[in-house]
């Protein structure tokens, strides 16, 4: 397939599926090999051997986690080498992350060093930390590699920014993708649509990805229905490999 990617899902998706059986028997239903795992499904304060039977209990299932996240970077070294910790031992070397606490920035960038992580930072759209395309540049322009984007493709459109133009502003430090895409109602108030159908130009997303010879993690995120997402999420999953055929 033209253009292909190792396409995953993020494991909120399935929040409602509460625990690691459940949200194995989703991950399955849906066919996909990579799964950014949200804390709501693996909790990095939890014990170590429950932390380790979970994720066991997934690479058994042949599933491979891409990414743990979102997370908050707090100015708490002990807090952030657990999430550290847990990535590693999922087999990841990326955190998708909220929030930044600016003042644990030495410290943050101590850790990735140690743990060879790389922080990527999540555009959550109006209101948030990280927002605009003004609020990342501002932040990158005082941090390392370390830090990098994970670009959600809807939450771009929330604050009114581009995301196809965003694949090229940021290529150098795009590290992950949500593939989300939003629809708007007459107040503004954005809600979830079947990717492709909303805002986003899905077929030249895709093609900008290819161009800049996207290599990070690439999550399908649809957040409506959360009791029984499956055939929302095989409709979203028909419409990215449409797209992806067409490169």
């Amino acid at each position: 397939m033209k253009g292909d990617f190792p396409l995953g899902i993020q494991s909120y998706c399935f929040r409602e599926f509460k625990t690691i059986r459940s949200l194995i028997d989703g991950l399955k239903k849906v066919n996909l090999p990579y799964v950014e795992i949200y804390p709501g499904h693996i909790d990095y304060h939890q014990d170590p051997k429950k932390t380790g039977a979970d994720l066991a209990q997934i690479r058994d299932a042949g599933i491979s986690v891409s990414a743990y996240g979102g997370v908050e970077l707090k100015n708490d070294e002990a807090d952030v080498r657990k999430m550290c910790e847990l990535a590693l031992k999922a087999g990841t070397h990326f955190l998708t992350v909220v929030t930044v606490d600016e003042k644990a920035l030495p410290m943050l960038e101590r850790l990735a060093v140690e743990y060879k992580i790389k922080y990527c930072i999540h555009n959550h759209g109006r209101g948030f930390q990280f927002g605009t395309f003004r609020q990342h540049h501002d932040f990158f322009a005082h941090t390392s590699k370390n830090f990098g984007l994970c670009l959600d493709a809807a939450w771009f459109l929330d604050s009114k920014e581009d995301p196809v133009a965003a694949v090229d502003e940021f290529a150098d430090r795009l590290y992950g993708v949500h593939l989300k895409d939003f629809a708007f109602d007459q107040a503004g108030k954005p809600y979830d649509v079947i990717i492709g159908k909303g805002g986003l130009d899905l077929p030249q997303f895709m093609e900008r990805l290819k161009k800049v010879s996207f290599g990070g993690y690439l999550s399908l995120e649809y957040e409506g229905n959360p009791v029984d997402p499956l055939a929302e999420v095989l409709e979203c999953m028909a419409a990215v490999r449409a797209a992806m055929t067409r490169q």
